[in-house]
């Protein structure tokens, strides 16, 4: 098999036809997935606090430990919110915070643990490398050993959230205070070593260039290669509303749909180790979610009983279950629920 190169990619997103893309992406997708059903999960992001430390300038969700607005859910509010899921048939909380600067390894063991025993049937996909990266150090142990004893208190499975653009010329003006890519890395490579599996992200539209972008896919793909560890590969575009990051550069535009098509369609030729794409309707709203379908997603992601990240940030689309199965029975496709390792549950 011959792979796209970086230079190739780089060309195919800068001018390309996009119908041509469209059709390329497409059939690698119907290589992978012959059956044409596309996948959807019915979850929760629970964010357990919004304290953060890491004041990324894209983020409009963070607040200071000190601020008065800041919170830290407590477990039985946080058991509350997963009865709630479990009443509309979920299977999995996608646990995500702020970096918060006083909690340690103990209390997310306790969290997690205190999960695993009062809800069995559901399952943790949670904490991002940034998160797993400053609880090693607040806690002065290897971020190894952090996930090695959330895995022994029932963490199934890692988000890849914290890459955004894994170039460190991109971070250290977005993010300064955020792990650098090689870190980023390393963890998802722990990770996949000790057997939680991850998920892979983007966030792109920033000050990023289209090069930057394919080295990211191209990170991804050889550490793809090394672990097999990644189960899906998400992209979405930056959020500005109330960031500090348009405040500070103006010039920053909104992403277009032409231009997110056009880098799912290459991210599904180049990622040919990655079994699933997702579509990001959260952010594009569900018409060009449905439309990634074409362009190389097999999976439509969450139902998204709760999301507030990226709402904070301005994009505050919602879908059920019902109108997710519609969109993708509208384009010919075949709906599944699916649990966190794309196993199928129930077809419509």
């Amino acid at each position: 098999m011959t792979r796209l190169s970086i230079d190739e990619a780089v060309d195919l997103i800068e001018n390309a036809p996009l119908y041509e893309l469209g059709r390329r992406a497409f059939a690698k997708k119907l290589e992978l997935h012959p059956d044409r059903i596309t996948t959807f999960i019915v979850d929760r992001n629970i964010n357990y606090t919004n304290a953060c430390w890491v004041d990324c300038k894209f983020c409009a969700f963070y607040r200071h430990h000190h601020d008065e607005d800041a919170y830290i859910l407590s477990f039985e509010q946080i058991g509350k919110k997963i009865e709630e899921l479990i009443a509309i048939g979920g299977t999995q909380i996608l646990f995500q915070g702020g970096v918060h600067p006083k909690l340690k390894i103990e209390w997310y063991e306790d969290l997690v643990e205190y999960i695993s025993k009062h809800y069995p049937s559901i399952t943790i996909h949670g904490f991002s490398a940034v998160e797993i990266d400053y609880i090693a150090k607040i806690s002065k142990i290897s971020s190894k050993e952090v996930l090695s004893r959330l895995k022994a208190k029932g963490l199934y499975s890692m988000p890849g959230a914290g890459a955004e653009i894994l170039s460190d010329r991109v971070r250290d003006i977005i993010a300064p205070r955020k792990c650098d890519t090689k870190v980023w890395l390393d963890i998802h490579k722990q990770a996949h070593e000790l057997g939680i599996k991850t998920t892979a992200t983007m966030m792109f539209g920033t000050v990023e260039t289209t090069r930057e972008i394919v080295e990211h896919f191209d990170h991804l793909r050889r550490l793809q290669d090394q672990t097999g560890g990644f189960r899906a590969f998400i992209l979405w575009s930056f959020q500005g509303k109330n960031t500090k990051l348009l405040a500070e550069n103006p010039q920053i535009q909104k992403q277009s749909s032409n231009r997110y098509l056009r880098l799912l369609a290459v991210a599904r030729l180049y990622l040919d180790n990655f079994a699933n794409i997702q579509s990001s309707w959260v952010t594009q709203g569900s018409y060009v979610g449905q439309l990634a379908l074409k362009f190389g997603a097999n999976d439509l992601g969450s139902t998204m009983m709760e999301e507030n990240v990226v709402a904070a940030a301005g994009a505050k689309f919602s879908m059920n279950q019902a109108q997710m199965i519609q969109l993708i029975q509208d384009v010919g496709e075949i709906a599944a629920k699916r649990n966190t390792n794309y196993d199928i549950l129930e077809r419509f």
